[in-house]
């Protein structure tokens, strides 16, 4: 039998460079059922980056006034720009029973246990070195080399919460940290508390059992 179920919300943090994104990215790309929570930022576009798939790019007025109307699962300040989760979007999606994956900081997971702890399921990425860290963060160009080091010394701050998160992770080699974090969102979908008709089912064997 196919058991209905709610969907995951699967939030995967890390500090910049470990390797959240790549991660992410492989996960969207071989798993079914699967979807991105677009975020709302404050931030300027980057070259590539397309509107509604990888950010919904707001002003400061704008990401305020959806903030203050309750429309956000959670948001933070990071790098001086703001980011959020616009809620009814993954609501609808998670009652569905469709998984959605989240690349947010530990402000944002902390704000998130508040409002849906028992749709969630978390795993922080640790890089194996701070060395490996920065040559990561150097390799992508992306950032200064001023950028760069406020992102190392901000590693620490996310770093210190690693113990808020269901499962940690040390991302040395990336196929093998895929591969766990494939087999924890299998494990999460069949979870007894997200099976939404599973009590039916088992009523029906015991009403069978009953009438022998």
């Amino acid at each position: 039998m196919e058991f209905s179920r709610r969907g995951v919300m699967l939030v995967i943090a890390s500090p910049s460079g470990a390797g959240k994104s790549s991660i992410t990215r492989r996960l969207l790309a071989d798993q079914q059922n699967l979807s991105m929570s677009v975020s709302v930022t404050t931030r300027k576009m980057r070259a590539g980056e397309v509107e509604g798939k990888d950010y919904y790019f707001v002003d400061k007025p704008q990401f305020e006034a959806l903030r203050d109307r309750g429309k956000l699962l959670e948001w933070a300040k990071v790098h001086s720009n703001f980011y959020g989760t616009p809620a009814k979007g993954v609501d609808d999606l998670v009652a569905k029973g469709h998984d959605v994956v989240f690349d947010i900081d530990y402000q944002g997971t902390q704000q998130l246990y508040e409002k849906r702890r028992s749709e969630m399921v978390t795993i922080f990425l640790l890089p194996p070195s701070i060395v490996e860290l920065r040559r990561r963060l150097v390799s992508r160009a992306l950032d200064s080399e001023e950028v760069i080091d406020r992102r190392l010394k901000n590693a620490r701050i996310e770093i210190d919460h690693w113990a808020e998160y269901d499962y940690v992770l040390v991302n040395e080699d990336l196929d093998e940290t895929c591969e766990i974090v494939t087999k924890i969102l299998q494990t999460a979908r069949v979870s007894r508390t997200r099976q939404t008709n599973l009590s039916s089912f088992i009523k029906g064997l015991q009403s069978q059992i009953d009438s022998l």
